[in-house]
C-alpha cells in the first residue's frame, strides 16, 4: 500500500466519522420542543462537535497529504474547489457558529423554569440558517469529491 492509498483510506473513514455526524447535530437541536429537550440536545451536540473536530483535521491533513503524494490534483478544479470550501466550512465554526451558539447557551443556563425563552426561537433561527449553509457546503464538497466533475 502507497502513502497515497493510506492517505485516501484515512480521508475517507475521517469524512465518515467526522462531517457524518455534523449532519445530526441540527434535527437534534431543532425538533427539541421542551427546555429540557433543548437543554440536552445542546450537551449531546457538543459531545457530537469533538468527533466532527478531529474528523474535520484529520480530512485537513489527509487531504493535504493526498496533494502532497499527487501533486497533479492540485491541477485540478474539484480538489481545490473542495479545498477552498473545506476551509470557508471550517472556518464558519469559530467564525459564525460559535459567537451564535454561546449566547444561546447562556440564555438556556440562566432562565429558570420550564418555558422556553422567547429570545430562543430568534437566536436559534439564526443558528440553525448558518448551520444549514455550512451543510450544504460540505455536501457541495462530497459530491466534487466522488464525482470529480471538472
Amino acid at each position: 500500500m502507497s502513502f497515497y492509498q493510506l492517505f485516501v483510506i484515512v480521508h475517507v473513514f475521517s469524512a465518515i466519522l467526522g462531517i457524518g455526524p455534523g449532519f445530526v447535530m441540527l434535527p437534534i437541536v431543532s425538533r427539541a420542543e421542551t427546555l429540557p429537550e433543548i437543554k440536552m440536545a445542546f450537551r449531546i451536540r457538543k459531545r457530537i462537535h469533538l468527533f466532527v473536530m478531529a474528523g474535520g483535521a484529520l480530512l485537513l491533513l489527509s487531504g493535504l497529504g493526498m496533494g502532497f503524494f499527487n501533486p497533479y490534483l492540485w491541477q485540478q478544479f474539484w480538489y481545490t474547489a473542495s479545498l477552498v470550501l473545506f476551509i470557508i466550512a471550517l472556518s464558519m465554526g469559530p467564525l459564525v457558529l460559535s459567537p451564535l451558539t454561546k449566547p444561546i447557551q447562556q440564555l438556556l443556563a440562566e432562565h429558570d423554569g420550564e418555558d422556553i425563552p422567547e429570545a430562543y426561537e430568534k437566536l436559534a433561527r439564526k443558528l440553525f440558517f448558518y448551520e444549514r449553509v455550512t451543510n450544504v457546503i460540505f455536501l457541495v464538497i462530497i459530491f466534487l469529491m466522488v464525482t470529480k466533475p471538472f
